[in-house]
């Protein structure tokens, strides 16, 4: 049924807690790969990504920050997301907001495999064309 106030209000208590919990563990992570970065070593692909990230989630913090901290600003935080969409850290996200994200890509890696698959079938007719 219908969530009363009080459950709302600690479901997004426990988002924030866990979204803050994963950002510390992200934090930490980077802060040992810079710790490899300046002792000689190279990370790898997905390291560097997640180092990448954890740095884009840390500086989205600061604007985030102040939505938490400054009294009632955080009723205009519904506001400032429609606005700015990428303003909240990674860690912060529903699985909704990660499954429209998903979504999107796809529908763009779709769009541009059926564009690919147009221009290979036309230089094919145009090369049949040439050769014929």
């Amino acid at each position: 049924g219908k969530k009363s106030f009080r459950q709302k209000i600690v479901e997004e208590l426990k988002h924030y807690y866990n979204g803050f919990h994963l950002l510390w563990i992200d934090t930490k992570v980077a802060a040992r790969m810079v710790w490899r970065l300046l002792h000689g070593q190279v990370l790898t692909r997905r390291e560097r990504r997640r180092l990448l990230r954890t740095c884009a989630d840390l500086f989205r913090l600061v604007p985030f920050l102040v939505f938490v901290i400054v009294p009632f600003m955080e009723f205009l935080l519904p506001v400032f997301l429609k606005l700015f969409p990428e303003m909240l850290p990674s860690t912060f996200e529903t699985e909704s907001k990660k499954e429209e994200k998903q979504k999107k890509k796809l529908n763009a890696k779709l769009e541009l495999a059926k564009f690919l698959q147009e221009t290979i079938a036309e230089m094919a007719k145009r090369n049949k064309a040439d050769t014929g």
